[in-house]
C-alpha cells in the first residue's frame, strides 16, 4: 500500500534524513588510501549516535553493518570490513538509513578516493547527473515511470549500464515501502504520483554491462564483467509545488524549497579522523 504523508510526518523524514546527510558527508570525508571500509561503519555509526538517530540498516534483513560500502565493481550492499582498504584510484558507494521517532531516511554518495581514470569519473558525474534528473521529474499528477525515463536517458545518452534487478522505493515508516522507483521507463507508466508520496530515488549505473550477480556472502552485488558501478539516492517528497529533497532543510515548518541540491549544497564534512582537514564536497566527491 502507498501511503502519502502530512506535515508533522514528513518533518519527522526530514530530520532522518538530515542526519543521513550530514554522516554521510563524515564518511566521504574519511575516504582516503589506507581507510578501511570498517573505519567508515564506524563513523557512521557514531555520526548517527551524536546527532540523536538510530541506524536503520542494522538487523535489517539480517544486515551486520551501519552502511553499505560498495567498492569498485561492488554495486550496492558492500558489507564493510576490516581487511577492505581503501585504495587510490578507487571509488566507493555510501548508503546509510536512519530512524527519527519511527520514520526513516535514506540516502547515498559514491565518493572518489584520490585519481580516478577519466572514465570512472565521468561515470559518477553521470550518475550523479541521472539523480538530479530523476527526482526533477517527480510531478504531483505524473507517473513513476517518468522518474526511471529521465534517469535512463541520462545512461543511454553516455552508453552506461541501466542496473535492473535493484531499484528505488517508497520510505516512510518503513525503510523500504510501495511503489518501487526503476531506473527506467518507459514514462506515462507506474503509478500515479501523488501530493505527499515520498520516495527514494537511487540511480544505479554500470561502466559496463548492466548485468550484475550476487556474492557468496548474500548481500554484495557486483557487476558481471568486473567493471566499476556508481550509486546515488535521495529521499524525496511530492508537493503540489514540486519535488522536495529531504535533509538539506528544505522541508521546515515554516515552508518548503522545491529543487535539486546542487553538490556545493551538501553538508560541509566534519574533520577526518586522521586530524587532517575535511574536504568540502565538490565536482569529485559528490
Amino acid at each position: 500500500m502507498i501511503t502519502c504523508k502530512g506535515r508533522a510526518e514528513l518533518l519527522k523524514m526530514e530530520r532522518a534524513t538530515w542526519i543521513v546527510q550530514q554522516t554521510l558527508a563524515d564518511c566521504v570525508a574519511a575516504c582516503r588510501p589506507g581507510v578501511t571500509t570498517e573505519e567508515i561503519d564506524r563513523i557512521a555509526a557514531d555520526g548517527i549516535r551524536k546527532r540523536g538517530g538510530k541506524a536503520a540498516f542494522p538487523g535489517y534483513r539480517g544486515y551486520p553493518k551501519t552502511v553499505c560500502s560498495s567498492v569498485n565493481d561492488e554495486v550496492v550492499h558492500g558489507i564493510p570490513t576490516s581487511k577492505r582498504k581503501l585504495r587510490d584510484g578507487d571509488i566507493v558507494g555510501i548508503d546509510l538509513g536512519v530512524i527519527v521517532d519511527g520514520y526513516f531516511g535514506d540516502a547515498a554518495r559514491t565518493a572518489i578516493v584520490g585519481e580516478v581514470p577519466a572514465p570512472v569519473a565521468e561515470l559518477v558525474r553521470q550518475t550523479w547527473r541521472a539523480l538530479v534528473a530523476g527526482v526533477s521529474a517527480v510531478r504531483v499528477g505524473g507517473r513513476i515511470g517518468d522518474i526511471g525515463a529521465a534517469v535512463e536517458a541520462v545512461a543511454n545518452e553516455k552508453g552506461f549500464g541501466v542496473v535492473r534487478e535493484y531499484v528505488g522505493h517508497g520510505i516512510g515508516t518503513a525503510l523500504h515501502e510501495e511503489p518501487q522507483v526503476p531506473n527506467y521507463g518507459p514514462a506515462g507508466k507506474g503509478e500515479r504520483i501523488r501530493e505527499g508520496m515520498t520516495l527514494a530515488i537511487e540511480p544505479m549505473f554500470n561502466l559496463g554491462t548492466a548485468r550484475v550477480r550476487l556474492g557468496p556472502d548474500g548481500w554484495t552485488v557486483r557487476t558481471a564483467d568486473g567493471k566499476p558501478s556508481a550509486h546515488f539516492e535521495h529521499t524525496v517528497v511530492a508537493t503540489a509545488d514540486g519535488p522536495v529533497v529531504l535533509g538539506f532543510g528544505r522541508y521546515t515548518s515554516d515552508g518548503l524549497v522545491t529543487g535539486v541540491p546542487d553538490e556545493t549544497d551538501y553538508p560541509v564534512p566534519a574533520a577526518s579522523p586522521r586530524g587532517e582537514p575535511a574536504e568540502t564536497p565538490g565536482e569529485s566527491r559528490v
